[in-house]
């Protein structure tokens, strides 16, 4: 029994003792401050209402009928009857010596009676680039808050929401084309087959990939068009393209796999539901916010404006989740995401692990999930930030 209960069901028993009332809630929480001691019991004060007695003096007979000398010291009265709990030095060595003497990996601490579904987004990096520090830091709390709640008995999920779509993917497609690929001879006029060799079956560095691409697509006009070309057939999912699509996020992958194994992260590629996974959900995002009277169109854009949320000149700030040449954002895609983790994935809670600076951006995302009942006030919602580091690493 954990010491809280203890201390309730003794309390409550004096107070039913003293006053020859049934169930008397003894209200017992943690102190606090340290000086009051570790537990403080305030429910003699709404017992004394209830009768019209005076509550000190209440709780002076209830602690002169009180028996916790084998947990605490004597407990002291404080205030108008708030009965102070200090908890003896033995006693918490005993504790100790229970907890490490578990031989079931649970410390002693009971699971959770109630237990949640709880989704937790993090790590999430970017397809062909370099995992950076901030990538790294996500990676680590994320999978520290798993682990606890997993040890507390929740049911996590774990998502790593990966950069995987985009219109940079036409440029790395083509690239790979031009660089990767090489034409057997023609087996008959107007077709070719295309091979890799032993050699350049990996993409042994992401990062210079993904930089000698740009350089291509920043210098070379022909390298652009054909880049741009790439990405409409990515987006009419175009069969080569996508296999060369898929190839190049299941190496990227592989790379973060590497650093997740070493670092003993428990994320594998079940995990990984990246902003591709949403890409058909995304009009239907936008058509539901605007047949819901969510969102209107501001400047060509389709926006959402969350009340409470201003700029420095008092003027409400938009939630954009549709640009006016039609593309997408990342907005639309996390409200896709959160939509089908509480719909699909049946979260009760879902935590998002990510850097300071993208505070507003989940602060109005909450606030727009709400608005259009994805989100009920009922499923908890929680961004966990941690700061940056100012280099050119991240």
């Amino acid at each position: 029994m954990k010491t809280i209960d203890i201390l309730e069901e003794k309390i409550s028993a004096a107070m039913s003792v003293v006053t020859n009332q049934k169930d008397c809630a003894p209200i017992v929480t943690p102190a606090t401050d340290p000086k009051f001691g570790d537990y403080q019991a305030n429910g003699v004060m709404a017992l004394a209402k209830k009768l019209k007695l005076n509550p000190r003096k209440l709780a002076e007979r209830v602690v002169a009928k009180l028996d916790v000398s084998d947990i605490c010291e004597p407990p002291e009265i404080a205030g108008p009857g708030f009965i102070n709990l200090r908890l003896k030095t033995d006693y918490l060595a005993s504790q100790l010596l229970e907890i490490n003497a578990d031989t079931t990996d649970n410390l002693a601490i009971d699971k959770i009676d109630t237990p949640k579904t709880i989704v937790v987004d993090f790590s999430s990096p970017n397809i062909a680039k370099q995992m950076h520090v901030g990538h790294l830091r996500s990676t680590i709390i994320g999978d520290c808050i798993c682990r606890l709640l997993e040890f507390a008995g929740h049911k996590v999920i774990r998502q790593n929401h990966i950069g995987d779509w985009g219109t940079q993917f036409g440029m790395l497609c083509a690239y790979f084309d031009q660089e990767y690929l090489r034409p057997e001879i023609e087996k008959r006029p107007g077709q070719k087959s295309f091979i890799l060799t032993e050699d350049e079956l990996r993409i042994s560095d992401t990062e210079a990939f993904y930089r000698e691409a740009k350089k291509r697509f920043d210098t070379d006009a022909n390298f652009a068009e054909t880049s741009r070309n790439y990405v409409v057939k990515l987006q009419t999912h175009n069969k080569h393209v996508i296999a060369v699509w898929n190839f190049i996020v299941n190496e990227s992958l592989s790379h973060c796999q590497e650093l997740y194994d070493y670092l003993g992260v428990n994320l594998t590629d079940k995990d990984v539901f990246g902003e591709s996974k949403y890409n058909d959900k995304l009009s239907e995002v936008v058509k539901d916010l605007k047949k819901a009277g969510i969102a209107v169109e501001s400047d060509g854009a389709i926006c959402v404006f969350p009340p409470g949320f201003e700029n420095k000149e008092g003027q409400d700030l938009p939630f954009i989740i549709q640009k006016s040449d039609g593309a997408y954002l990342y907005a639309t895609t996390d409200l896709a995401a959160l939509r089908y983790r509480v719909s699909e994935l049946k979260a009760d809670s879902i935590v998002y692990v990510t850097d300071a600076r993208q505070k507003l951006h989940f602060e109005m995302l909450f606030a727009v999930g709400r608005m259009a009942g994805w989100a009920p006030e009922n499923i908890e919602l929680a961004h966990v930030m941690f700061g940056s580091v100012l280099g050119e690493n991240g």
